[in-house]
């Protein structure tokens, strides 16, 4: 095939390569340029023009010297039109002396180091300095800047450990009145249940709750929140559990502040018959925390002085002292089997929860034989207190938690599960459950920190059954910017973290939605000045 143009752009022949002359001519018109076309052909190279004016405009600026050639701008702006880094103009001696590390006590008792960025851009402009020189003063005044802010944090850290393992002396007032009348006062100490409500106790047409807490006022706001917003109060049973010294008072409050028609048990663990036979494994649980805590000698003083410990190690040390690691509480949830022998299912609930919604349709959840109902915390909007995995809870550097579990595998939250005890009767979560604490004390806590919840995530491993996050919505006790509105949407809000309600480091925005729930006008309430705005 050949092809042939004509000279004057007119005509394009064709010629087959058979042999046979077949023409195929295709007229071109002649090329005429139109207002239209030379309009904007000036509108694109104006546009061109003022870009390249910015980013030459930009070079200068950043540059020591002006270009004043086209190739001098070419060399400039190519790399960054093709999306290239320039060269550094760092100098290599300031990467050299900013990378060696600097011992900390090379700054105690030194006077001569700029405290902040504009005394040490005045001594700059006043001294002749060179790379080098410039470099040291640089990494001096960062180092003692880190240094400043790693106290502070730690600093924080403590202050909020004492403020959250401290009881107010609201409650302690609280608790001591309550005693008081519990002593002094005879319907203070009336039964509870009514004698002829106590077959509901164990009878699975009702809906069970379940709450161990040793703080009275905590208790209180959750059965109120639970009660006032249940469309069937009749057929609600609130069981708490509590320890030996706090029975008195908790026993004082429900009995003198009846939440009728609902019905409520108040009941030690010492009088639990499986809590008073033979060896009971909360009781050893308590003592390998007892262990534990016993490594940190000298307490939180040793803890902070530590030079080596980054602050967040420092912060987890600090929380394995609080008490609520040393609490009957913080583990009894792993023996709900054994505690209500008689009954199918519970909702457990925290003590650092309020109840916003109806309940009763948990009991309608179909579990698919999967024994705890509990809502995950890697998905949803809130990526601070949503995103946590197994790998946030679990040490996937130690081959036994590693060769066993998958670190991206979603986690879930304490704080308002729903128990099927019949379900679970038929597995091993609760030995798996001490085997695997007993395995972290024997590996030096290698495993995990201390707490209730990663070996909770071990043990119900494969029998967890996901719920819808509006029963259940997280971190209202270390998240600030958990807002109003998104918590009053929730059926249940958690105040987990240190920032408790009922202490004086909660958020003020997010108090109000647990304090309702507190009679302002109560002798006790006002006689212990509780807050309850």
């Amino acid at each position: 095939m050949q092809l042939h143009i004509s000279p004057s752009l007119r005509h394009v022949t064709v010629l087959p390569g058979n042999g046979v002359r077949e023409f195929i001519k295709v007229k071109v018109r002649a090329r005429r340029v139109s207002y239209r076309m030379l309009f904007y052909s000036l509108l694109f190279f104006t546009f061109l023009l003022r870009f390249v004016f910015l980013l030459s405009t930009a070079d200068t600026i950043d540059a020591e010297t002006k270009c004043s050639t086209l190739g001098c701008l070419g060399k400039r702006l190519g790399p960054r039109i093709l999306g290239r880094r320039l060269d550094s103009a760092v100098p290599e001696v300031m990467y050299q002396v900013l990378e060696q590390p600097l011992d900390n006590d090379e700054l105690k008792g030194r006077d001569d180091i700029p405290q902040t960025l504009e005394e040490f851009m005045d001594e700059v402009k006043n001294s002749i300095f060179d790379a080098k020189a410039f470099a040291l003063k640089l990494r001096e005044m960062v180092t003692l800047l880190e240094q400043r802010t790693r106290n502070a944090k730690i600093q924080e850290y403590l202050y909020r450990h004492v403020a959250s393992s401290s009881i107010p002396k609201q409650l302690l007032c609280l608790a001591l009145r309550l005693a008081h009348e519990h002593s002094t006062n005879a319907a203070a100490r009336r039964q509870l249940p009514l004698p002829e409500l106590v077959p509901a106790l164990v009878d699975n047409s009702y809906f069970h709750f379940v709450l161990a807490s040793d703080n009275v006022l905590a208790a209180s706001v959750v059965a109120n929140s639970l009660f006032q917003n249940a469309l069937r109060p009749e057929k609600f049973v609130l069981h708490i559990v509590t320890d030996r010294k706090t029975y008195s008072p908790m026993q004082a409050w429900f009995s003198l502040h009846p939440l009728s028609p609902a019905i409520i048990e108040v009941k030690a663990l010492h009088h639990f018959d499986w809590f008073a036979k033979g060896k009971v494994p909360v009781l050893e649980a308590m003592e390998k925390d007892l262990r534990v805590r016993s490594r940190f000698r000298g307490g939180s003083s040793a803890i902070v002085e530590s030079n080596t410990d980054k602050p967040h190690i420092i912060a987890a040390k600090l929380q394995t002292l609080g008490p609520k690691y040393n609490s009957v509480m913080n583990h009894i949830r792993i023996h709900l089997p054994e505690l209500f022998p008689s009954l199918n299912k519970v909702v457990f609930l925290d003590d650092d929860i309020v109840v916003q919604t109806d309940l009763s349709p948990l009991w309608d959840i179909d579990m698919n034989g999967k024994v705890n109902g509990a809502v995950e915390t890697c998905r949803g909007q809130d990526k601070f207190v949503m995103s946590k995995r197994l790998k946030n809870y679990l040490n996937f550097s130690h081959p036994s938690i590693a060769k066993n579990f998958n670190p991206n595998e979603c986690a879930w939250a304490y704080g308002m599960n729903i128990f099927d005890l019949e379900a679970w009767r038929k597995t091993n979560i609760s030995i798996t459950y001490h085997h695997w604490v007993e395995e972290n004390l024997k590996s030096c806590l290698s495993l995990w920190q201390l707490g209730t919840l990663p070996p909770g995530l071990i043990a119900f491993h494969g029998h967890v059954h996901v719920i819808d996050p509006f029963w259940h919505m997280l971190g209202l006790g270390y998240q600030e910017n958990t807002s109003l509105a998104d918590a009053e949407t929730a059926g249940v809000i958690h105040f987990n973290g240190r920032a408790k309600p009922w202490l004086d480091i909660a958020f003020p925005q997010l108090r109000p939605l647990w304090a309702k729930y507190i009679n302002s006008s109560d002798k006790f309430i006002t006689g212990c000045h509780i807050r309850t705005s």
